[in-house]
């Protein structure tokens, strides 16, 4: 069988002494030397892979890296060799989100066409499959849920469907209490369960999947999400598909004594509008203050804003406390107009997007993926990004802890927990997913838990006050585990007393933050008032003022000191219930841990 791929990869990079040395060896491998040819190939790709980064990417070379993996599957699988290889099953909780889970799933299938990892037996992927775990309210949503999962059944990627049937007839079988894990099963709600608990419902369902006779790998990822990663260019991004996930995934477990892999994202930020809007406001700032100096009717100037490096948290207003320090004030704003149009055209343009924060868009501080090679990516991890992490099937005994009381960070937390026990077998890669927090149709997400649209306003104070507690509970966790916890079982007052000093530094700096962002909107609100005096404030339509009025409105809703918001992290009959359920739920960490394992190894003795 021919190597087309392989050998004009050797061509393209005649400079690479390490290349040519392996073209040589494979000039003189016999031709029934299976196993020599495949071992060419893996020492090849990431000789090849540190060159297509090092040169200008284009649309010919990923398609060239592409077709050379394809090549590689094609040599194993018509030579029949018996490579050991992980089947990964890809688990997407889904909530009300047809629109964002039909991307989801088509970057899945088209990873596996482009790549064809483990590849194909009468017409289906071997090695990947899905679970959709769906944790919808409403039928029609249920039911293009459903016909996705049949869909892409049928195209060759396998997908399951685990809905609310499916859910209750596995759960009915569990003997033993467990509803801090899972929640109240007893509930006539049955949807909107919140995505902790959906994630250990499915952990349950993977243990009946797991097949025993070859190596797998379960791999949670987030509906709002896609295999790919994206790079800047001067028409704002571009996203490719420039990474082998599965295969590098493989390769990682297979190589290293590692247990539980995270990744991160790229694009949308991963954290709550409700600790990104001071950085946004300095940048609203910054773009609206350039707009004022400038010609409206010349040709768009805000085409090279520089690519600022976001993954060190930038958008985060309290970036400080995971230990980043902020870089810059304010960054530029990239456009992302195609098309010949104006500096007009991209204020226009702006202006529309400034109330897609809401939904989690940061539109001056999108993360982009910065290449690293994969083995030296990987380091030892303290959190887990909950929409992009592996692990072996061993480690479903490490549920996503206090799910019944619906906080955010929790992958933060369980990443404090694992890192405690599992050490340097919790690794971090630089495998990141693209992470789109709206869709293009509405500007908005289909469904987020905590951000309620109403006809004039968007009220955010449910995922504030989830991310407010979700802090008091992370950074509680941290203070424990520093004396020992959860190995060391701690009493109740203890607990409390940590929870409480937690929560009053937490308050104080949610306080800060918060007088910031007040002193922020009001001076965007004078730039914006001296623009109807300035020479160029023809450049304000109608749109602009009504898309800057509705922004800045919302912005007082949500983070003015008289907020109901505000009032809950500040008023102890609100304050009280939370604090005893976060340090109530502490205390009861390894009692809980303690029924789940053995509802796993009473699931597997009866299998």
């Amino acid at each position: 069988m021919t190597q087309i791929y392989l050998e004009k990869h050797f061509e393209l990079y005649q400079e690479d002494e390490n290349l040519q040395k392996l073209k040589h060896s494979l000039a003189i491998t016999k031709k029934d030397d299976f196993k020599n040819r495949i071992k060419i190939y893996t020492e090849s790709i990431d000789i090849i892979e540190n060159n297509l980064w090092e040169n200008k990417i284009t649309d010919s070379a990923i398609n060239d890296y592409q077709a050379l993996f394809r090549e590689y599957e094609a040599h194993i699988d018509r030579n029949n060799y018996k490579q050991p290889r992980y089947k990964f099953i890809i688990t997407i909780p889904v909530a009300d989100r047809p629109q964002h889970l039909a991307t989801c799933l088509q970057s899945i299938l088209t990873l596996c066409e482009k790549y064809a990892y483990g590849g194909l037996t009468n017409g289906t992927y071997n090695k990947v499959c899905v679970l959709i775990s769906d944790d919808s309210q409403y039928a029609n949503n249920i039911k293009q849920h459903k016909k996705l999962a049949n869909h892409l059944t049928q195209k060759g990627l396998e997908c399951i469907y685990f809905g609310e049937p499916q859910q209750k007839e596995l759960l009915s079988t569990l003997k033993g209490n467990i509803n801090n894990i899972i929640g109240d099963m007893d509930s006539n709600i049955f949807y909107h369960k919140g995505a902790s608990i959906i994630r250990n419902i499915s952990y349950l369902k993977l243990q009946q999947l797991e097949e025993k006779n070859q190596p797998c790998l379960f791999y949670f990822i987030d509906s709002d999400q896609e295999f790919k990663i994206n790079i800047p260019t001067p028409n704002g991004n571009k996203n490719i598909y420039a990474i082998n996930y599965f295969y590098q995934l493989n390769k990682i477990f297979s190589q290293n004594e590692v247990s539980i892999l995270t990744g991160k994202v790229v694009g949308d930020p991963p954290v709550s509008p409700a600790v990104m809007a001071g950085t946004f406001i300095d940048d609203v700032i910054n773009f609206t203050k350039q707009v004022m100096e400038i010609n409206p009717e010349k040709i768009c100037q805000f085409h090279n804003a520089g690519n600022h490096n976001t993954s060190d948290a930038a958008y985060h207003d309290m970036a400080v406390l995971f230990g980043y320090q902020p870089k810059t004030q304010s960054y530029n704003y990239h456009c992302d107009l195609k098309d010949n149009h104006t500096n007009e055209d991209c204020f226009v343009d702006f202006s529309k997007k400034l109330n897609h924060f809401f939904d989690g868009e940061h539109p001056t501080r999108k993360s982009y993926y910065q290449h690293e090679n994969t083995n030296s990516g990987i380091k030892p991890a303290r959190t887990i990004y909950t929409g992009n992490y592996i692990f072996k099937p061993e480690n479903l005994k490490y549920f996503i802890p206090f799910s019944n009381l619906k906080l955010r960070m929790a992958g933060p937390v369980l990443g404090r927990l694992i890192q405690s026990e599992l050490g340097e077998q919790f690794v971090s890669a630089n495998l990141p997913m693209l992470h789109n927090r709206t869709v293009n149709s509405s500007g908005q997400s289909e469904f987020r838990p905590g951000v309620k649209h109403h006809q004039h306003n968007i009220d955010l104070s449910g995922e504030f006050t989830r991310q407010f507690f979700g802090d008091v509970m992370l950074f509680s966790i941290i203070e424990l585990t520093k004396i020992g916890y959860p190995k060391k079982n701690l009493t109740l007052d203890s607990v409390e007393k940590i929870v409480y000093k937690t929560f009053t530094s937490m308050q104080n700096k949610y306080t800060k933050n918060q007088k910031d962002i007040s002193k922020k909107i009001a001076f965007l609100k004078n730039i914006f008032t001296d623009f109807n005096k300035h020479e160029n404030k023809s450049i304000i339509s109608n749109k602009v003022i009504k898309n800057y009025q509705h922004f800045i409105k919302n912005i007082e809703i949500n983070f003015e000191p008289n907020t109901s918001v505000y009032k809950t992290i500040n008023t102890p009959q609100s304050i009280t219930p939370y604090l005893k359920n976060i340090s109530n739920a502490i205390v009861s960490y390894n009692h809980d841990r303690l029924n789940w394992q053995s509802i796993l190894l009473n699931r597997t003795i009866t299998q």
